[in-house]
C-alpha cells in the first residue's frame, strides 16, 4: 500500500473526539489489526470509520491513533531479518571469531532471533576441527589432546583421521598407552575395512605384538565378513610367528579412553541399507556442491536418507578437506553404480581414489581407478597424483632411480614438474651418482629462480 494524504477533513474530527480522555501513546494494536481502518480512511467512509474506531478501542483499551493520520496509511517498516548467508559464507572462510561477532550482532539488532542449530554445529565443529588440525601440525601434543577431550564431534569414524592423529599425540607426548587404546577403540568402532586398515597398519608402529593381535581379534569380532583379508594383514604386519611381546604398558586411563573412542557416524554406519533417492534435500545438497559452499552443503546433508544425498555430500565433504569422511559415501556410491544417475558409477570410483590419494593411500588410490574406466582427464589426474607420490615416497626410501624414473613420468605426463618436485629430483640425480646430470638440474632451478634451497643444490654437488 502507498502513502497517500487524506482529503477527508471529517475524518480527522471522528478521530479527534476518540482521542478525547488520553494523549496518542505507543500502540498495542498490531499493523495486521489496523488493516480495517486503514481501508475505511482511504474510503473515506466516517460511518465505517468511527465504528471501527470504537471497535479498536474495545478490544485494545491502551490504543490510541496518531495525531498524523497519515502514519497509518504510511507502508508498513520491513521487518527486521537476518543474513543468514552472511554468517555461512565467514564460516566458508573460516573466519570463525567474526561468524560468532555477526551472530551476537543479529541477536541485538533483531529481537528473538536465534542461529539455526545447524549453522551453530557446523561452526563449533569447524572452530574445533581447524584448532585440532593446528595443534596437531605444530606438533603441541597437550593442546591437541585437550581439544580432542573437549570436542568430541570431531572424533567419530567419519573423522576417522582426527582418531589417528590423536594417537600420534599421544606418543609424543609420552602415552604410549592412550595410543594403543585409541587404536584399539577406534578398531572397534569404525568397522569398514577401508577404515581398520589403515588403523591396524599405523597401530603396529606403536602396539606389542600381543597388543596388536589382540587388536585383530578385535577387528574380526566388530567384522565376521572381512575376517580373510583381516588375517592375510595380520599376517604381514605380525610374520608367522609366534608374538614376542614387549614389556606390557600400563592401561591407559578411562578418561584418556573415553576420549580417544571414535563414534560410529549415523550415516556411515549402514550406507548401503539406504535406498537410491528419496530424501528430499538431494536438489539443495547438490546446489550447495556445485555454488562450493561446502560448509553449508555438509550441514544440509546431515544423516543423509538416500544415496543419492549421500554421494553429493561425499564430494562437499572432499572438497572440505575431509577424505577420511567422504570415503564411505564413494565407496556405497560406488556399489550402487549408475542406480543413482548415469556416471555415478564412475565418479563415485574416481571420488574415492581422490579420496584415498589425500590420505597419502597411495596404492589403495590406484587400484580403486583400475576399477572403474574413467575419463581422461580424471585418469589423467588420478595417475598424476600417484606418480607424485611414489616418486616422493622412493625418495625417502632411498630408492633414487625410481624415484627419478616416477617423476620423469609425471614430467611427461603433466608437460611440466612442479619447482618442489624438480629440487627433490635433482637431489634424487646427486644421491644417485649422477652428479653432472644433478649439477645440471640445479642450474637450471637457480636461473629460473635464484632462492636458498637452489643455492644449498649448487653447493652440495659442487662440495661446497
Amino acid at each position: 500500500m502507498t502513502r497517500s494524504h487524506i482529503r477527508h477533513p471529517a475524518l480527522i474530527a471522528v478521530v479527534l473526539a476518540c482521542l478525547a480522555g488520553g494523549a496518542a501513546h505507543a500502540q498495542t494494536a498490531s499493523y495486521d489489526d489496523l488493516r480495517a481502518l486503514r481501508y475505511y480512511l482511504q474510503q473515506g467512509d466516517e460511518n465505517a470509520t468511527r465504528a471501527e474506531l470504537r471497535r479498536l478501542r474495545a478490544a485494545h483499551p491502551d490504543w490510541r491513533p496518531p495525531s498524523d493520520m497519515n502514519e497509518l496509511l504510511a507502508p508498513r517498516a520491513a521487518a527486521a531479518t537476518v543474513d543468514e548467508g552472511a554468517i555461512w559464507r565467514l564460516i566458508e572462510r573460516r573466519d570463525y571469531a567474526a561468524a560468532r561477532r555477526e551472530i551476537d550482532t543479529s541477536r541485538q539488532s533483531v529481537p528473538g532471533w536465534t542461529p539455526p542449530a545447524d549453522l551453530l554445529r557446523v561452526l563449533e565443529t569447524n572452530e574445533a576441527q581447524d584448532a585440532f588440525t593446528s595443534a596437531t601440525a605444530a606438533r603441541n601434543a597437550t593442546d591437541a589432546i585437550a581439544i580432542a577431550r573437549r570436542s568430541p564431534q570431531i572424533m567419530s569414524c567419519e573423522r576417522i583421521n582426527n582418531a589417528w592423529l590423536l594417537s600420534d599425540m599421544y606418543v609424543l607426548a609420552g602415552q604410549d598407552a592412550a595410543a594403543v587404546t585409541t587404536y584399539r577403540n577406534t578398531v572397534q568402532s569404525c568397522t569398514g575395512y577401508s577404515q581398520m586398515e589403515p588403523t591396524l597398519e599405523k597401530a603396529s608402529a606403536v602396539a606389542s605384538r600381543s597388543e596388536l593381535s589382540s587388536m585383530f581379534d578385535v577387528a574380526r569380532d566388530a567384522n565376521k565378513a572381512e575376517t580373510q583379508r583381516l588375517n592375510t594383514l595380520e599376517k604381514r604386519l605380525l610374520g608367522g610367528g609366534a608374538p614376542t611381546p614387549r614389556p606390557a604398558a600400563a592401561p591407559a586411563p578411562r578418561a584418556q579412553a573415553v576420549a580417544a573412542a571414535p563414534r560410529p557416524a549415523p550415516e556411515s554406519a549402514t550406507p548401503s541399507r539406504l535406498p537410491v533417492s528419496g530424501d528430499g534435500r538431494v536438489a539443495e545438497v547438490r546446489a550447495l556442491k556445485e555454488r562450493e559452499q561446502y560448509a553449508r552443503c555438509i550441514a544440509a546433508s546431515q544423516n543423509p536418507r538416500s544415496l543419492d544425498v549421500l554421494y553429493e555430500r561425499s564430494w562437499c565433504l572432499y572438497s572440505h578437506d575431509r577424505p577420511t569422511e567422504s570415503l564411505v559415501g564413494f565407496q556405497a556410491a560406488a556399489s550402487a553404480g549408475d542406480a543413482i544417475g548415469p556416471n555415478v558409477g564412475r565418479d563415485a570410483h574416481y571420488g574415492l581414489a581422490l579420496s584415498y590419494l589425500s590420505m597419502n593411500m597411495t596404492e589403495q588410490g590406484a587400484q580403486t581407478a583400475t576399477r572403474a574406466r574413467l575419463t581422461d582427464t580424471q585418469r589423467a589426474e588420478v595417475e598424476s597424483i600417484v606418480l607424485d607420490q611414489r616418486g616422493v615416497k622412493a625418495y625417502r626410501n632411498g630408492d633414487y632411480r625410481q624415484s627419478i624414473a616416477y617423476f620423469n613420468a609425471l614430467e611427461k605426463l603433466k608437460g611440466g614438474l612442479r619447482r618442489d618436485l624438480s629440487i627433490l629430483r635433482a637431489y634424487a640425480f646427486l644421491n644417485a651418482g649422477e652428479r653432472v646430470q644433478a649439477k645440471s638440474e640445479f642450474e637450471r632451478l637457480h636461473t629460473q629462480l635464484a632462492t636458498a634451497e637452489t643455492r644449498q643444490g649448487l653447493n652440495a654437488v659442487l662440495g661446497n
